[in-house]
């Protein structure tokens, strides 16, 4: 079946490089867009979006928590942190967070707004990378600093972050498992 979300999503990728140009005024706008029309349990609407393009703030996340991952038992660290020039959003122009209060739902409405960013920022000839790692830069003595810079409402807590940009690699699609499906009929 030909159809233009089902090739949106087909064509998605998770980009690790990225150009510097920054996102254009117009791009970040229908992302807003995009990202408020999200759907959310009895429409709650729970999360705040905190969209980053300043790259001190994006360093900044990334040694809180690069700082927090070297303090896991060596099995649980993430190995991307042993790069020195690593950063946790791949040195996207901009980078959004999303956080919410804590409820049953929450979390999930944060997935489902995070996906909805991806697919309109493919849709719009963008590339993105969904990122949790960030949520290690909330674990230490600097969680409640980066709330602040990052403006989030009193009472919520990191869900998930996106990185976005444009792309500056070029990846295949991924091998599909089919077998991970079982159709109940």
């Amino acid at each position: 079946m030909e159809n233009q979300v089902l090739s949106t999503i087909a064509a998605r990728r998770s980009h690790r490089r990225y150009k510097p140009d920054q996102l254009t005024e117009k791009q970040l706008d229908t992302l807003i867009d995009a990202m408020l029309q999200s759907p959310s349990a009895h429409n709650q609407q729970p999360w705040h979006f905190s969209i980053v393009q300043n790259p001190e703030l994006t360093q900044r996340l990334t040694e809180a928590a690069r700082k927090q991952n070297d303090q896991l038992p060596e099995a649980e660290r993430s190995p991307r942190f042993n790069e020195p020039a690593f950063n946790i959003f791949y040195h996207a122009p901009t980078a959004i967070l999303i956080s919410a209060p804590d409820s049953t739902y929450s979390p999930i409405d944060c997935g489902i707004a995070v996906q909805t960013i991806a697919l309109a920022a493919e849709s719009m000839g963008l590339g993105s990378v969904i990122v949790g790692l960030v949520h290690h830069a909330f674990e230490g003595e600097e969680s409640d600093a980066l709330a602040r810079a990052l403006q989030m409402p009193e009472g919520h807590k990191f869900r998930i972050s996106i990185a976005v940009g444009t792309p500056d690699d070029d990846k295949a699609a991924p091998r599909r498992d089919r077998s991970k499906v079982s159709l109940i009929r």
